[in-house]
């Protein structure tokens, strides 16, 4: 396989000057570029991409770290990340976490190393402290609205959606309300939000209701089990999915009132209610932020959809 001294040595010009023309570089003849492009079509060289951008300093490559893969809530942010960059000629490295701290970090020390010219947090599985040191290697968006100085962020409005659909289920008449949530270990902020305003909106609100660790479709069979046992008559379930599962536990008699997330085409097909984020639109913002670098912060609306 040629390499660039194949070329040089081909035309008679210097190594220095192939890279200039393989670089776009001004101030090169017209004839001589196009004698070296020539020389490089009959030889078959094919430029290194990846130490062209390195010579730019930049990888034109952007690390996304992400819990897992395999839920609705995450597909759909990756989804608009991934067209965004598309539209950039940038890669996507996805960086699956399970939320493990220690493994978190180690993505932390590659993006310090350049491995990556920024990163796009989904959601973290350490404290915002423990990113605040690599800001300084480049630029770090996070899908979330951490408690960071001089960093974008986009988020969803949670503090509005679940209290709107909390309400839409107390008037729907549901009394014993059952919910779904993520990690129990260490409970996320959102975690905690949701329990307050499930307080808040019905007093009496029982918190062994909480079905804690749900996070993809197979863990609503148990937390379908769990809520029969319960006997709710309504549930705000972590996504569509969730909820899906947990409707066919139920007989058409006893079906609770159920909220899912992420507005999926199960949700209408169940004729249940639930929350659009829009994700796909979270994750486009995120990679325009970026890309230009904008320090903001974007809170996204939101749609229940009442079924």
């Amino acid at each position: 396989m040629a390499n660039i001294r194949d070329v040089a040595k081909a035309t008679g010009y210097s190594v220095s000057t192939i890279s200039r023309v393989i670089n776009n570089y001004p101030y090169v003849k017209e004839e001589k570029r196009q004698h070296v492009l020539k020389v490089m079509d009959e030889l078959n060289y094919i430029p290194n991409k990846t130490a062209q951008n390195l010579s730019h300093g930049e990888t034109k490559n952007i690390g996304v770290i992400i819990p897992f893969t395999n839920h609705p809530y995450f597909d759909q942010l990756l989804n608009g990340i991934i067209r965004e960059a598309f539209l950039h000629s940038y890669k996507i490295t996805l960086l699956p976490t399970n939320y493990d701290q220690e493994l978190e970090k180690i993505y932390l020390e590659q993006f310090a190393a350049k491995e990556f010219d920024g990163l796009i947090v989904t959601t973290k599985a350490n404290p915002s402290d423990v990113f605040k040191p690599y800001l300084t290697y480049g630029t770090i968006v996070f899908c979330q609205n951490v408690s960071l100085d001089n960093v974008g962020s986009v988020y969803i409005d949670l503090a509005s959606s679940i209290p709107e659909a909390l309400h839409f289920m107390k008037e729907q008449g549901v009394k014993n309300l059952g919910v779904t949530l993520g990690r129990s270990k260490r409970i996320s902020r959102n975690s905690k939000l949701i329990q307050k305003s499930c307080k808040e909106i019905f007093p009496d609100f029982d918190p062994n209701n909480i079905f804690w660790d749900c996070f993809v479709r197979e863990d609503g069979v148990q937390a379908a089990a769990f809520f029969v046992e319960k006997e709710v008559d309504g549930i705000l379930t972590i996504g569509d999915e969730v909820a899906a599962v947990i409707l066919q536990h139920y007989s058409d008699a006893l079906r609770p009132m159920i909220v899912g997330r992420e507005n999926l085409l199960i949700s209408e097909v169940m004729n249940f209610s639930t929350i659009d984020h829009h994700l796909d639109a979270c994750g486009r913002k995120a990679f325009q932020l970026f890309y230009t670098k904008e320090i903001t912060r974007i809170k996204l609306p939101y749609t229940l959809i009442k079924r």
